[in-house]
């Protein structure tokens, strides 16, 4: 029988086979485990005049983190207000370094910028950036700061950058690393946290002390009481004539006077008029006749508590309706991104929907092709795509005004789906963390635009499903659980409790309480799930037998080899019945019985079905996948159970090793291998490797799972056995 100074589940490396008919989305069966699927059921299952330039290319070395905006054409200079913000931050974007700056001893400067919508609050903000950027600071970041999840993700991309984020940190552990880092450089920094809604939100990730600058853009006028401010008007009569000479070329200062007064000389406003007059080589009459014919009641519903700007939504609902007539694309792409995050959207998701490389060019252009309308802006590097938040919301409202924001709603879903195709399932989630944080961050916002007009359907709550799925595989439960308690209540009230997807959205987070080491919440949640799925699938549904297997490893895990063998007995038998010998559901619920055949002392089953398993998914799966190294681990326990050392350091060590290249060092899987062969020398008398080995693991099983994660617990009391062992000697 295997040691209880083994990992709490030497199957258990959270190792994910395909789930049935599908990949899968959800939670774990002792470890090595294939989950529900609901795809099956659906069939698709962002001073002085150089502060004005545009933005330089980081310096060799410089780390500019974060979308920021790129300058837009015929960009109205503001130089009183970068002086002021300059001045505020202590100069240091001018050249003229302040003195704290190189000592990281005095109180970090915090600068917020507010202001109406529409102004240019963001835009101020950028060209600061640019400014730190041509000085060649060290750290330029800017972070959507409209929710905490925005910030702990930039921050977290940030720490990313630096150096400074460990492998298996989740976003908030990450977040606390840039700000620690921040707040002890003595280099100079900016970090801008844009269109920042709560104060007590923002205020807990800024710096106390270092080089560190800080600049807060947003609406909320608390924070101008708060931090030091600098409010952002609308142009002046001057700066409105000068802005709309520059952009379209067009030379009348009476007719540009009377467009400023018409559009409240609202820099957002002017600059829909600008590209338009540009584009279409309007005069300003011209521009002002087609604005006054834009009725605002037809296309919008009625404006109640916070009304557009004056002139606002006539000037974006005509430069519209006038890209629309004019460019191919418009109509499908403008409603589209308006139902994405306003910090951005990264083009690689945009191209998810394409097809081949020509499709992408037409994408391409198409973008292009808005910009020029200043509808949308791309952000400084060119890889993301802007649109400003007011553009959006007349967009958002148009569509519920036409009834057409349910069809807007499912083709960003369609999209968010093609995106999601691209992102490595199972144990290699952790190779595209950045991907998946993208992921979480778009479908957030498309959901809270479902809800707030109850449009939330069983693709969106699919969507919602994997990146729960996405976040438990990244250790990351502390977001995990509550986005997966959300998605089983949206599931019940928008399908019902029967509804397969309601089952999914169940089984997942009995997943997410069972790999934070919460049995006592998993077992009831995963026998409600079996009990569930027999009476709506039926016994030999391939959902059932996920179901029944993944209550059978919440059993094992919790020590009650009673219960959990006929289970896995009965989802072995009815897997090689309905699915066949060599399907990967069949050889976990192979791996899985024979691990509880050895737990249980029976070696004389264990062992010789062990052996089978490995050799079949070595032959089936491949040598390096992620369930084979699961099977070579059992089978080597298996040998040590026997007293078989001889034969199980080898294959713990191959499994070890092959663990760290596969899945990284720092993976939970690897985590359980390096356990398992310190145990193993451990047992043969080997301190000398042993105790070294269970040190690494402690220190990075407390940083990556916890103090109280099961697997942490057991590796704390084998170091300190080894410890005892060792100074008994």
């Amino acid at each position: 029988m295997s040691s209880p100074e083994d990992s709490p589940s030497t199957d258990g490396q959270t190792a994910d086979a395909a789930g049935v008919g599908g990949p899968k989305v959800g939670g774990p069966v002792g470890g090595d485990h294939v989950d529900f699927h609901d795809n099956v059921f659906h069939g698709k299952v962002v001073g002085a005049e150089h502060h004005h330039h545009y933005p330089p290319k980081p310096a060799p070395g410089q780390i500019v983190e974060g979308d920021i905006p790129q300058c837009p054409p015929g960009f109205q200079p503001r130089t009183h207000l970068l002086q002021q913000v300059a001045g505020v931050l202590g100069d240091q974007a001018t050249g003229h370094t302040d003195t704290e700056v190189g000592t990281g001893g005095g109180a970090a400067v915090i600068c917020a910028v507010g202001g109406t919508p529409g102004v240019g609050k963001t835009m101020l903000a950028a060209s600061y950036a640019w400014a730190c950027q041509a000085e060649r600071w060290p750290v330029v970041a800017w972070i959507p700061a409209e929710a905490a999840e925005q910030i702990h993700t930039g921050l977290a991309g940030l720490a990313e950058r630096l150096g400074e984020r460990h492998a298996d940190d989740d976003a908030v552990t990450a977040a606390a690393r840039a700000k620690a880092w921040l707040a002890a450089t003595d280099r100079p920094a900016l970090v801008v946290f844009d269109n920042a809604s709560e104060v007590e939100t923002v205020r807990r990730w800024c710096p106390a002390t270092g080089a560190a600058r800080v600049l807060v853009t947003t609406r909320n006028r608390a924070f101008l009481r708060l931090f030091e401010p600098v409010e952002v008007e609308v142009f002046t009569p001057d700066q409105a004539a000068a802005f709309l000479h520059r952009r379209t070329g067009v030379d009348d200062a009476d007719g540009a006077a009377e467009l400023a007064v018409e559009l409240g000389y609202l820099p957002l406003a002017l600059n829909q008029a600008a590209a338009m007059i540009a584009r279409l080589r309007l005069s300003y009459p011209d521009y002002l006749a087609l604005l006054r014919e834009v009725s605002v009641i037809e296309y919008l519903p009625a404006q109640r508590g916070d009304p557009y700007p004056r002139g606002t939504a006539e000037a974006i609902l005509l430069s519209v309706t006038q890209a629309e007539a004019t460019l191919p694309s418009a109509a499908e792409l403008l409603p589209l991104l308006a139902m994405l995050s306003p910090a951005g959207v990264p083009l690689a998701v945009l191209h998810a929907g394409s097809g081949d490389g020509a499709e992408r060019m037409r994408l391409q252009q198409a973008l292009a092709d808005l910009a020029d309308t200043s509808l949308i802006t791309f952000s400084e590097d060119g890889t993301a795509v802007v649109m400003h938040r007011l553009v959006q919301r007349v967009l958002r409202e148009r569509a519920a005004h036409e009834g057409k924001l349910n069809a807007v709603l499912d083709r960003a879903t369609d999209l968010f789906h093609s995106f999601n195709n691209t992102l490595p399932k199972g144990a290699r989630t952790w190779t595209a963390r950045a991907a998946v944080e993208v992921l979480i961050e778009q479908s957030s916002e498309l959901h809270r635009h479902a809800h707030t007009h109850d449009m939330v359907t069983a693709g969106l709550l699919t969507l919602r499903g994997w990146c729960g799925s996405y976040l438990r595989e990244l250790a990351d439960l502390t977001r995990a659980i509550p986005l997966l308690e959300a998605t089983l209540t949206d599931s019940e009230r928008v399908l019902g409790a029967d509804h397969p997807d309601t089952l999914t959205a169940r089984n997942n987070l009995a997943g997410a309480h069972y790999t934070a080491g919460d049995l006592r919440r998993a077992i009831p949640l995963f026998e409600a799930t079996l009990t569930d799925s027999e009476r709506v699938l039926g016994a030999d549904h391939p959902y059932t037998l996920t179901a029944r297997n993944n209550l059978a490893g919440a059993h094992y895990t919790a020590g009650d080899l009673r219960r959990a063998i006929p289970l896995l007995e009965a989802a072995l038998t009815d897997s090689e019945r309905v699915l066949g010998a060599d399907h990967p559901y069949t050889l976990t619920a192979r791996n899985n019985l024979a691990h509880a055949y050895q737990e249980a002392g029976d070696l004389g089953r264990a062992t010789p079905l062990l052996k089978a398993t490995l050799t079949d998914r070595e032959r089936v799966l491949g040598p390096d996948h992620p369930h084979t190294l699961t099977t070579r681990n059992n089978l080597a326990h298996a040998h040590r159970a026997a007293g078989d050392l001889g034969r199980a350091i080898p294959l713990l060590e191959a499994t070890l090793t092959d663990s760290e290249r596969v899945l990284g060092p720092d993976h939970p899987d690897t985590l359980a291998s390096r356990n398992s062969l310190a145990s193993a020398y451990q047992e043969a008398g080997d301190l000398g490797r042993a105790i070294p080995l269970l040190e690494i693991t402690l220190t990075d099983s407390e940083r990556v799972l916890g103090p109280d994660h099961p697997t942490t617990r057991v590796v704390r009391s084998n170091l300190a056995k080894a410890v005892a062992r060792d100074r008994g000697r």
